[in-house]
C-alpha cells in the first residue's frame, strides 16, 4: 500500500508540473517582459498539489516546472547562476504555499469559505513572495545594466513586481473560484 501511495504522489506531480508547464507557455504572452518574466497561471497548479500533499508537494512541483522550463528551453538564461536562481529556486519556492496544507484541507471538509480564502491567499502571497525575491536576487546581480542610474536592487524589485503582482491577484482569484466551488480539487481520497 505504501509503494502505491508513493507512485500515486509521483504521478501526480509530474501531472500538475507538465500542466504547471502548458499553463506557463500559453500565457506567456501575456504582459511578457523584454528581459524574461510575463504574468503567468503556472503557480495554481503547485499550489494545488502544495493544497494536495503539503509542502513536500509543493516544492517537487515547482521543481520539475523549472526543469521542464530549462530543458524545453523556455528560459533567459544569460549566467548558470541566474538560470538556476530564475528557474530552479524560483519555481520550487512557489511551492512553499503547502505550509499551509493542514489549514486548507481542514477549511474544506466542512467548507468554511473564509478560512479557506484566507489560507489560500496566504499560500499564493507566500509563494509569489519567495518566487519574486529569486527574481529579484537574479536581476540584481545578472542584469544591473539595465539599470541605469537607479539602485540596482529597486530596479530588479520593480522590475519583477511588475508581473509578479498581477500573477498572484491573478492566481489567488483563480485558486478561491476553484477550491470553493470543487473541493474535490485538492481534498484526498481515503
Amino acid at each position: 500500500m505504501q509503494t502505491n501511495t508513493r507512485l500515486v504522489f509521483l504521478v501526480e506531480a509530474a501531472i500538475l508540473g507538465a500542466i504547471a508547464f502548458l499553463l506557463d507557455l500559453a500565457t506567456s504572452f501575456i504582459g511578457k517582459m523584454p528581459q524574461g518574466g510575463s504574468i503567468s497561471l503556472a503557480m495554481i497548479p503547485v499550489l494545488i498539489m502544495g493544497f494536495r500533499h503539503g509542502l513536500k508537494g509543493g516544492l517537487l512541483t515547482g521543481f520539475l516546472l523549472g526543469v521542464l522550463q530549462t530543458i524545453l528551453g523556455y528560459t533567459t538564461i544569460v549566467h548558470p547562476v541566474q538560470g538556476f536562481l530564475d528557474y530552479f529556486v524560483a519555481f520550487t519556492v512557489v511551492g512553499a504555499g503547502g505550509v499551509f496544507y493542514k489549514q486548507v484541507q481542514s477549511s474544506l471538509n466542512p467548507l468554511n469559505k473564509r478560512r479557506l480564502i484566507t489560507y489560500v491567499v496566504a499560500a499564493a502571497f507566500l509563494g509569489s513572495f519567495l518566487r519574486f525575491a529569486a527574481h529579484t536576487l537574479a536581476g540584481a546581480v545578472f542584469f544591473a545594466e539595465f539599470a541605469g542610474d537607479q539602485p540596482v536592487l529597486l530596479y530588479s524589485a520593480g522590475y519583477n513586481a511588475s508581473y509578479m503582482v498581477p500573477t498572484f491577484v491573478i492566481c489567488s482569484i483563480i485558486l478561491v473560484l476553484m477550491l470553493t466551488t470543487s473541493k474535490s480539487l485538492v481534498l484526498k481520497r481515503k
